[in-house]
């Protein structure tokens, strides 16, 4: 029998991978997928003068990519919603450097997925050590895998890395046929609430439009970027991603795009883009013009639910953080980042803290459970 070769290769950029191999080993994940994140770096929004410097780890066997990580060398923590800000600052105090770090994850997206793309856990494990020792050989300080999917998490745990937990909020279908399905599952208060909102937007004349793939317009598309941007300038800082990065979407993965358009009579007030994965939808970007009381909710959270209700879409994920939203039924739901630090006595250190930090955290869900939204028995 011939001789299998296998070894590894880190790109710092996937220009020269093969989309349809890169595609092969990530699944149908929208933000996993070859052109989303080759995009990310071919608009210039994850590239080494923004801090992302990739350095993807690639697992080839006979020529064929079997494995892969997308993997950023990180000059700052900003853009990956799992917070190490405190851990860096300590390092500081000791005079070491805590950045450049290692962090696989998708940039701007605190989306759970597969990190070690692989078919099977042995090349997830190859995958894991690869990046490692790279780490190692560069003398950085850490490695950072954030929002794994369970079966990453499961070789992430037997090869030690410590875990981290944080807490979204996520939408479940339960075979609604309609929103009134849904709403009827409600306790009595929030569904008051819903309601009321809703009518509050009517009796102001807004109503929505929902644009998918090729039905939605460069002309639609453009003015989403007004919104998305001018939200972010609004907060004191400009936006992650780039006019180009979006439309650059639209031309690669239409497929995987749902627009929420909300207009007040004829005139667009604000917009809301979604990701679609086969069975989740996934609430993203969103940005408005002006103020609308219960229009962020309606946009962002309901009309993402509806359109999943209308599709059968099993799950609207909604996205880091807010307890607002489990007041829209959103319910809250435990994610993962998995950590190796370089320096054992600060390792043990940060594990002792995660450890007291798993237990805020399950207390913080407890809470959340016993307001739940729904009525009782159904909650």
């Amino acid at each position: 029998m011939p001789q299998k070769t296998e070894h590894i290769v880190i790109a710092d950029s996937l220009a020269n991978v093969s989309p349809s191999q890169w595609d092969a080993l990530a699944g149908n994940h929208p933000a996993l997928r070859h052109a989303w994140l080759h995009g990310l770096e071919a608009t210039q929004c994850a590239v080494a003068s923004t801090g992302w410097h990739a350095r993807h780890i690639l697992l080839y066997r006979n020529k064929v990519l079997v494995g892969a990580m997308p993997l950023y060398l990180k000059t700052h923590s900003r853009g990956e919603y799992v917070f190490d800000h405190a851990w860096a600052h300590a390092w500081h105090r000791h005079g070491l450097s805590w950045y450049p770090k290692a962090l696989s994850a998708v940039p701007f997206t605190p989306v759970p997925g597969s990190r070690l793309l692989a078919r099977d856990a042995a090349d997830k494990v190859t995958l894991l050590h690869a990046a490692i020792d790279m780490v190692d050989k560069l003398g950085l300080s850490s490695l950072h895998i954030l929002f794994p999917d369970d079966a990453d998490r499961d070789v992430l745990e037997r090869s030690g890395l410590l875990m981290r937990q944080s807490v979204q909020f996520h939408w479940t279908n339960r075979a609604y046929r309609t929103l009134d399905d849904f709403m009827a599952d409600l306790n009595q208060k929030n569904r008051k609430k819903m309601r009321q909102s809703r009518r509050k937007l009517d009796d102001q004349g807004v109503h929505f439009e929902c644009l998918e793939g090729d039905a939605i317009s460069a002309k639609a598309l453009d003015f989403f970027y007004r919104c998305y941007h001018q939200t972010y300038m609004e907060h004191g800082n400009p936006p992650y991603l780039s006019r180009d990065f979006f439309f650059r979407l639209l031309e690669t993965m239409p497929e995987c795009l749902v627009l929420i358009m909300a207009r007040r009579g004829d005139q667009p007030v604000a917009s809301a883009l979604n990701l679609r994965g086969p069975d989740a939808l996934y609430g993203r970007y969103w940005g408005s013009l002006e103020f609308i009381s219960g229009l962020h909710f309606e946009a962002c959270y309901m009309q993402g639910i509806e359109y999943c209700i209308a599709r059968n879409i099993g799950t609207f994920e909604g996205g880091a953080q807010g307890e607002h939203k489990l007041a829209r039924g959103l319910l809250p739901v435990k994610t993962w980042s998995a950590h190796w630090i370089s320096d054992e006595r600060f390792s043990q250190a940060i594990a002792a803290w995660l450890e007291q930090e798993k237990q805020w955290v399950d207390a913080y869900i407890r809470e959340l459970q016993d307001h739940s939204p729904y009525r009782k028995s159904d909650a």
